[in-house]
């Protein structure tokens, strides 16, 4: 510790810390632009110099070590006049169109030009005015405003983990821009935004539609992946307009996935639906909330009475709330319905846990491992600012390994990484079991794990040496979702086990682990035997589940469909009546992310039209059905029943009976059909500026599987799964094993097709 005065205050502060970290730590403001404390040093604004003892002249705090004793004035006449210097030659070519500017009202340049700043200029000749750039649909430019502070160069190189942003020529000539013929298409760009502190960078979407004292602050929570980011979402006129990061260090940093933050346009979209409608004679006819209410519940009822409670099923996609999948449980059970469920891209429902799973450990202690193996996961789509956290981890010295059904970069150093086929993760984690205990005999492998004819990798050998000391083995969506789920479990719990590391699963939806919780995971695979009836929550039959064209024909063939949904989807053609539900923006509610933290928040907005939050919805059927229980006044007595007393001690990524692995031989073509990032759930879905940032869905495949089936790249081929078609083109996919046919699920091109991870044939169309 070295000791230190800070305008006259004396403190102590840690060896290697700068001039601006001890003025912080007390408290004490210095003016700055280019400094910030997720990113490396610049000290390229100069705006922060300070006035230090003995030092000829004045030097920037941001990139100035203390040193023991040191004296630092920061607003001195030296430092101030300093300060004013640098802000007279940082507004020479300055744009004066604040008026315009979104950025108008919460800009840095403008608020320290106030207290630094003259009232005139001394500059007669002409400013520079600089070419926009166009840096894809998220991102709005204005460069003539730019004032070099490099803040976005360097986000895009260090935090997102490859430079889309760079600076080009010298002087007032230097210019920010991205590569040639090239947009920003970071999974996190949007953070730019956040900190350019000038109007240089804007939101697209949110551009001049209000003034940033027009809108009221709230908070919330990320309904998308299971992070569960922190919002502050803004609104005017009883409408989300924008939302941006709540800081919380814990969680999701400062940062915001794209996702998080430019969804809330499907919030406002054309597609919202407002009021209640019921079909009769096959026509949709708008309704009041008590004739839908009663005919559901009649409806209900009488699918009960004459068929039983196991003809029923509810399905609900794990974004919607505790408290809205607690009262559809309370609700069905009331009916006598077990029927629930919420894991509707799983394929395998075999594996029972001593309770719910999550990621084992606290996010923050997840990124100070040592070593993490990902095990089936496309980590930047699923978890984008959990790959951005690990990113960080790897600089500090973690080793990242992954077995893998692709080889996507994750944009960092990879330690090694075993591809195989979506079928054959099993064998993949099997083969890394079998190089810890070849390397250590006095290591066992475990009795329900049997390695007869399992192959021993160099890249196994390698992720093996790298589970030593404090370790994870992570599972992701891509081995949740697949047809060998429970031995995947399986196998990376013998793994965990043998080399001390923790196991833990990332979680796929905002409430994955709150659902499991409130034990809404009964019914496993409710398409595959049609049901009589079904309520859907949420859930939007041809994106949402593992086989959307199984889904679509059971539902279609039932006899009550049930549909609670805040948007228009393909519902209309088969549901027998619509209720429209609040999303997260419009309802109180919880979500506990995949560390089993829950996070509750309110309702930003007045719910639109005649919508309802769905626990409201669940409420008055259960007293339209006469059942005892549902007087609940507010969400917050619901999440009080629902999540009693420590739900850390009902957290438990365990079997709990041994599921036997075994080594099993492939054949044929097989698909990879994860789901892409923004077709993952209904809000993402519908936001246009999202969609306009991925391209459509394609047949991807390695050089040889390809030359085998006889395509080449941009041919049109015809894919056909579970007796259903669909044409894509081609395009090259190097990052493959062979006979691996890459096809994206949850799109409307694909969704006609079957499971996720089954068995496909491919042609020429």
């Amino acid at each position: 510790m070295l000791e230190i005065e800070i305008d006259g205050k004396k403190l102590t502060v840690p060896g290697g810390s700068t001039v601006m970290d001890a003025a912080n730590s007390v408290g004490v403001h210095i003016p700055h632009f280019c400094y910030h404390k997720k990113l490396s040093i610049a000290a390229n604004c100069r705006m922060c110099l300070v006035q230090v003892e003995k030092a000829p002249k004045p030097l920037p705090a941001c990139a100035t070590p203390v040193t023991d004793g040191m004296k630092i004035w920061t607003h001195s006449d030296q430092a101030v006049k300093a300060q004013q210097g640098v802000m007279e030659f940082l507004l020479i070519n300055h744009p004066l169109d604040c008026p315009i500017c979104d950025q108008g009202g919460e800009c840095q340049l403008q608020d320290l030009a106030v207290g630094y700043g003259q009232s005139g200029s001394r500059y007669t000749e002409e400013k520079r005015v600089v070419a926009n750039k166009d840096l894809g649909p998220l991102i709005s430019t204005d460069m003539t405003r730019c004032i070099h502070c490099s803040r976005c160069v360097r986000f895009t190189e260090e935090i997102a983990g490859f430079q889309e942003l760079g600076m080009v020529g010298r002087g007032e000539f230097t210019e920010v821009m991205s590569f040639i013929g090239k947009t920003v298409k970071s999974e996190i760009s949007g953070n730019v935004i956040d900190l350019c502190p000038v109007g240089a960078l804007t939101s697209k979407p949110f551009r001049y539609s209000a003034r940033t004292w027009e809108l009221s602050r709230r908070k919330s929570v990320s309904p998308h992946d299971g992070l569960g980011s922190n919002l502050v979402v803004q609104v005017k006129n009883n409408k989300v307009m924008r939302v941006l990061p709540l800081e919380n260090e814990a969680i999701n940093e400062c940062w915001l996935a794209d996702r998080d933050r430019f969804s809330y346009e499907a919030l406002n979209g054309a597609d919202r639906l407002q009021k209640p409608m019921i079909k009769q004679g096959g026509v949709w006819q708008v309704t009041d909330w008590q004739t839908a209410l009663e005919y559901v519940a009649n409806g209900l009822k009488q699918v009960v009475a004459d068929h039983g409670a196991a003809s029923v099923a509810a399905v609900a996609t794990p974004n919607s709330t505790v408290e809205e999948l607690f009262m559809l449980r309370k609700l069905m059970a009331g009916l006598g319905v077990e029927n629930v469920e919420t894991r509707l891209r799983n394929a395998d429902f075999s594996l029972n846990t001593a309770g719910a799973t999550y990621l084992g450990q606290s996010i923050a202690d997840l990124a100070a491992s040592e070593a993490v193996l990902v095990i089936g996961s496309s980590l930047r789509q699923e978890q984008p600012l959990l790959a951005q956290r690990l990113r960080q981890s790897v600089k500090k010295g973690l080793k990242l390994s992954l077995v893998n059904v692709h080889s996507d970069d994750l944009l960092t150093k990879v330690a090694a990484q075993s591809v195989v086929r979506p079928d054959q993760l099993v064998e993949g984690v099997l083969a890394v079991i079998k190089a810890v205990v070849e390397a250590d005999s006095s290591k066992a492998t475990p009795a329900n794990i049997d390695l007869a004819g399992v192959e021993v990798t160099d890249s196994a050998r390698v992720i093996a040496a790298t589970l030593a000391g404090k370790s994870a083995v992570l599972l992701g969506n891509i081995a949740t979702h697949n047809p060998r789920a429970a031995e995947l479990h399986a196998a990376a719990a013998a793994l965990a086990e043998l080399t001390g590391a923790t196991l833990g699963v990332m979680s796929e939806a905002a409430n994955t682990v709150g659902a499991q919780l409130i034990g809404a995971t009964v019914g496993g695979n409710v398409f595959a035997t049609p049901k009589k009836a079904y309520v859907l929550l949420n859930a939007e039959t041809e994106f949402d589940m593992h086989n959307g064209a199984q889904a679509l024909a059971a539902v279609k063939a039932a006899e009550m469909v049930v549909v609670m949904s805040a948007f228009n989807s393909c519902a209309l053609d088969f549901a027998d009546v619509i209720l429209p539900i609040s999303p997260f923006s419009e309802t109180s509610g919880t979500f506990v992310n995949m560390e089993g933290k829950p996070q509750s928040f309110n309702g930003v907005v007045r719910p639109l039209g005649e919508t309802r939050p769905a626990w409201k919805v669940f409420r008055v059927l259960g007293n339209v059905l006469g059942f005892n229980g549902f007087d609940y006044e507010s969400s917050e007595q619901i999440r009080d029943e629902a999540l009693p007393g420590d739900t850390a001690a009902r957290l438990n990524n365990a079997a709990v009976a041994a599921v036997a692995v075994k080594a099993q031989a492939a054949s044929g073509l097989v698909r990879l059909g994860e789901v892409a990032m923004y077709q993952a759930d209904a809000l993402v879905r519908r936001a246009p500026s999202l969609q306009a940032t991925q391209a459509a869905p394609a047949l991807k495949a390695n050089a040889a599987t390809l030359a085998a089936l006889g395509l080449a790249t941009n041919d049109l081929a015809r894919v056909e799964q579970g007796g259903q078609a669909a044409s894509l083109f081609v395009e090259l996919d190097a990052g493959l094993a062979d006979n691996v046919i890459r096809v994206a699920s949850g799109h409307a091109a694909t969704r006609e097709l079957a499971g996720m991870f089954d068995p496909l044939s491919v042609s020429k169309a």
